[in-house]
């Protein structure tokens, strides 16, 4: 079982950009020191609560401060760019990091970024998408020429290339034959979990998602293994979740309730944003529930992992016996203003030494039990 820090990551749009670029730095600093196996950072080039427009630039800032901690983006909107400059820049972050490097790809999920780059459409977003990876996955592949003729994209790099003086070759990444890719989802029943289980790459579901959104991703990963002839173990899927643990179970619903917690913030907001574009299906527990019914405390009831360490620890056990085996847990990254930032270290330093031993032995529990049961 992996445990990894997810972070989009979502800030007060007042917060200055190096201030909160300087938090994020060592909190990812402090999950190396403490055991934490991965990372995971989002792309946004339009939202000052989410400031991080390039997690590549930003994570290779980390790789001399860290020991082992693997570094994933979270995603690279593959649709806002063309995929040569994506197979370029992946390539050469994986050798700077001597292969800690996640691929983490999907169609972007900012509305304000659909809008700048005009993807609006979301199955024009997905057809960019799956026609950018294949470019990518091409490119990886061979030594020059290039000549890939897409529908979105056409390379062609065949006159100049002058092989005795390496001009014209693409680079290749560190790990062969390429990082690890995954793919994200938050939607009931996502496809993208289909198709990435399919090809051989992984799944990551979001931590804004109800849990029997969750359970339905399972579903559609052993769909997808199965179009591909593979054993559903869940080994490359990973799940988000907000977390937050204090001593007792009263002081942890005590600081996830709390206005002023970043937790509630995150609920507060993320809902509103969802709200905006008329998506609030995808955070109900009951898609049917009219929105006006729900409330921020709703919300975090429903998708936050809340309690003492033994607690937390049930909790979770018991989620992955319901939802699938998930062999990745990944905690959603807050804000660190004020007393935040020790309750979210105070979480994930007992999610790493109290929590996980437990739930790692959940992991024993082979796929198939799961699938029979």
């Amino acid at each position: 079982m992996k445990l990894g820090l997810f972070g989009m990551p979502l800030h007060p749009p007042t917060r200055p950009m190096t201030e909160t670029f300087k938090e994020n730095t060592e909190k990812i600093i402090y999950a190396d020191e403490i055991g934490f196996d991965e990372v995971w950072l989002g792309e946004h080039m339009s939202c000052t609560t989410e400031p991080i427009s390039s997690p590549l630039i930003f994570l290779a800032s980390l790789i001399h401060q860290t020991k082992r901690i693997r570094f994933g983006t979270g995603v690279i909107a593959l649709p806002n760019h063309h995929p040569a400059v994506v197979a370029a820049e992946v390539a050469q972050f994986d050798h700077m990091s001597q292969g800690r490097l996640l691929f983490g790809i999907g169609p972007g999920g900012l509305a304000s970024d659909m809008e700048l780059f005009e993807v609006l459409d979301g199955a024009y977003r997905t057809e960019r998408m799956m026609e950018s990876i294949d470019t990518i996955l091409k490119i990886w592949s061979q030594d020059p020429p290039y000549v890939i003729d897409g529908k979105h994209w056409k390379i062609s790099l065949k006159d100049m290339v002058i092989p005795e003086l390496g001009v014209g070759f693409m680079p290749k990444p560190f790990q062969k034959p390429h990082p690890e890719i995954s793919m994200t989802a938050m939607s009931p029943f996502s496809d993208s979990v289909k198709t990435a289980a399919a090809r051989g790459f992984g799944a990551m579901s979001a931590n804004f998602c109800p849990e029997y959104v969750i359970a339905s991703h399972w579903k559609k990963y052993v769909e997808g293994c199965e179009l591909a002839g593979r054993e559903p173990t869940g080994h490359d899927w990973r799940v988000a979740r907000n977390i937050i643990i204090a001593e007792s179970d009263a002081e942890a619903r005590d600081r996830v309730m709390d206005p002023a917690g970043s937790n509630y913030y995150y609920f507060d907001y993320l809902w509103r944003v969802l709200k905006s574009v008329n998506y609030t299906a995808v955070m109900k527990d009951d898609p049917k529930q009219p929105d006006d019914a729900v409330t921020v405390e709703q919300l975090i009831d429903s998708m936050v992992v809340y309690g003492s360490p033994k607690t937390v620890a049930d909790k979770l056990v018991s989620f992955r016996e319901r939802t699938g085996p998930f062999h990745g847990l990944m905690m959603a990254s807050m804000d660190g203003m004020g007393r935040n930032r020790a309750w979210e270290w105070e979480t994930m330093r007992r999610l790493a030494h109290e929590v996980m031993p437990t739930l790692r032995k959940a992991t024993s529990t082979p796929a198939a039990e799961l699938l029979a049961a």
